[in-house]
């Protein structure tokens, strides 16, 4: 049997693991796709909760990011991540990799502190020295439970 695809979206002709012979639309597709609902609470745990990249000398401005409403700067070298939706509780991993510059070429901290601080907040503390704290230009932080 010939399968066809119509302008509709509409397949016809084929068969797939007990729907019926004849048609599987656009909307069938939709309904089996997978969702962060449909998977195992394993799976869950191994997605990253939150993540971002953001600039924190001058204004600090987030450039990217995931589940995560602003940055609060809290004075030099000391920010506060601000999440969208809280986590479940606060025994997440959280990790983070900064570097002073606002040029294209790294030049790392000495030292970054950073910790799930609650569940809506992660906070990240960046040093020029082992006491001198310091605004970095790029700051990635990523949170997983």
């Amino acid at each position: 049997m010939p399968i066809t695809i119509a302008g509709s979206g509409t397949i016809t002709g084929i068969s797939a693991g007990g729907l019926p012979d004849g048609v599987i639309t656009t909307d069938d597709i939709a309904a089996n796709a997978v969702t962060y609902a449909k998977i195992g609470t394993t799976e869950q745990g191994q997605l990253c909760k939150a993540w971002v990249n953001f600039n924190g000398t001058g204004t600090v401005a987030i450039r990217a990011s995931y589940n995560v409403s602003s940055i609060t700067d809290n004075g030099v070298g000391d920010y506060t991540v601000n999440l969208t939706t809280a986590l479940a509780d606060a025994n997440g991993g959280v990790t983070a990799i900064t570097w002073r510059n606002t040029t294209s070429t790294p030049d790392y901290s000495r030292q970054t502190q950073v910790y799930q601080d609650g569940t809506s907040t992660i906070r990240v503390v960046t040093y020029d020295s082992a006491t001198s704290k310091t605004d970095h230009g790029y700051i990635h932080v990523a949170i997983f439970r």
